[in-house]
C-alpha cells in the first residue's frame, strides 16, 4: 500500500514548470490552474481585448474562456504549447461574442513594444526617466495606440499577436486557425498601415509646429509696435 503521505504533491513555485502545472490542474489541483491564469493573463486579455474593444467584455470573455479551458484540460495535448491552446480558446470565445454584436468594432492594443527597433529604443533608452522624457513616451504611445485602433480586426489580433506578444508564425497560426503564409501577409500589412498612418499624422504635426497662428502673431506685432513707440522709432525723421 502506497505511503499517503508520498502522494501530496510538492508547493508550486516560479519553478513549477508548465507541464505540471498542467496535470496537476487537470487533476482538480485549482491552485496549479490559478498560477496558470496569472502565467497567461497579460496574453489572453490582450487576445481579448484586440477582438472585443472593451475591458469589461474582454475580462468576461477571458472568464468563461478559463472555464471552458479548466473542463478540457484533461484533453490537452502535450506536445502543444499552453499558449497557443489557450489563444485559441480565448479568441473563440471573444469572436463568438464579436458576432452578436451589430455595431462596429475598432480594436485598441498597447503597443509600447512599438513596431521599429528605433521607436522601441526611444521608448525605453532613458536612464534619467526624466518628466519631459516620460511625458514624451505618453504621447506617443497614445499616437501608437491611436493608429492601432483603426487596424481592421483581422490584422489588429496578428500584429498583437507577432508584435507586441513576439508570438511566433506558427504560434500564431495555430492560435488563430489561419495559415502562416495569412499570418505573414497580415502582419506585413498591418506594419504598412501603421507606417502610412502614422507618418501621416506625423505630416500634419511637423505642418503645426512651431506654429505661428493669429494670437501669437498678433502678440509679436503688438510687442514690435510698442518697443517702437517706447524708444521712438515710430516715425522717421
Amino acid at each position: 500500500m502506497v505511503n499517503p503521505q508520498l502522494q501530496v504533491p510538492s508547493p508550486i513555485s516560479q519553478q513549477t514548470t508548465e507541464a505540471e502545472l498542467v496535470l496537476r490542474a487537470a487533476n482538480g489541483d485549482e491552485a496549479a490552474f490559478e498560477v496558470i491564469m496569472r502565467r497567461h493573463n497579460r496574453l489572453l486579455f490582450r487576445t481579448a481585448r484586440s477582438i472585443l474593444n472593451s475591458d469589461s467584455e474582454a475580462e468576461d470573455a477571458l472568464q468563461e474562456a478559463y472555464l471552458r479551458a479548466w473542463r478540457a484540460l484533461d484533453g490537452f495535448r502535450s506536445d502543444a504549447k499552453l499558449s497557443t491552446w489557450l489563444v485559441r480558446i480565448v479568441a473563440n470565445e471573444a469572436l463568438g461574442r464579436l458576432r452578436k454584436k451589430t455595431a462596429q468594432v475598432i480594436p485598441l492594443f498597447t503597443a509600447m513594444n512599438s513596431i521599429e527597433p528605433e521607436v522601441q529604443a526611444s521608448l525605453t533608452n532613458d536612464p534619467d526617466e526624466r518628466p519631459e522624457s516620460l511625458a514624451m513616451r505618453a504621447q506617443l504611445r497614445k499616437l501608437l495606440e491611436a493608429r492601432i485602433d483603426l487596424l481592421p480586426e483581422v490584422f489588429r489580433t496578428v500584429f498583437m499577436l507577432r508584435a507586441v506578444e513576439e508570438m511566433s508564425v506558427e504560434e500564431v497560426s495555430q492560435a488563430l486557425d489561419i495559415p502562416e503564409a495569412t499570418v505573414r501577409t497580415r502582419f506585413f500589412r498591418a506594419r504598412s498601415l501603421l507606417r502610412e498612418g502614422l507618418a501621416s499624422q506625423i505630416d500634419v504635426a511637423l505642418s503645426d509646429a512651431f506654429s505661428f497662428d493669429g494670437a501669437r502673431c498678433d502678440r509679436i506685432v503688438a510687442g514690435v509696435l510698442a518697443r517702437m513707440h517706447a524708444e521712438g522709432l515710430h516715425t522717421r525723421s
